[in-house]
């Protein structure tokens, strides 16, 4: 089983042919303050395997932060079952999960890292930047 697809968006759906919907895919947000909560972060995971991985799968996905210090951890249980035979029968499968209310402490490059059955299988990055910084003795002009 691997994950062929990861990735951070401001809004994800699902609808009932199994269309994957995403809206605002980003890798870096820009706030004006810390600490910072950022409202909602879609992240999109797509599970694709063969026949004999049907089954329960372990997924545990961590936020670590610059330091490498873990701010968040999830974990749960999917079961995947095998797809159409038309399409080969195999397993692909999308997943969302919805992170509402994250708090970043400070600027640098956050990771997602997303581990399947106790294993490493992606990392999803997240650079959080402050306000710009405006060079010292530079004025900014307007010309009409």
């Amino acid at each position: 089983m691997e994950i062929d697809l990861a990735l951070l968006a401001d809004a994800a759906t699902l609808d009932a042919a199994g269309k994957l919907n995403m809206l605002g895919v980003f890798d870096r947000i820009q706030v004006a303050s810390f600490p910072a909560r950022h409202d909602r972060i879609a992240m999109v995971l797509r599970f694709q395997g063969a026949l004999a991985e049907a089954g329960q799968h372990e997924l545990q996905i961590r936020l670590l932060t610059p330091d490498q210090e873990e701010m968040l951890s999830i974990s749960g249980e999917l079961t995947f079952a095998p797809g159409p035979a038309e399409y080969g029968g195999g397993i692909r499968v999308p997943h969302l999960i919805n992170l509402n209310g994250i708090v970043f402490p400070g600027s640098g490059r956050y990771m997602f890292d997303v581990s399947l059955d106790g294993e490493h299988a992606r990392s999803i990055p997240l650079a959080v930047f402050g306000p710009p910084v405006a060079a010292a003795g530079v004025a900014s002009r307007h010309q009409a």
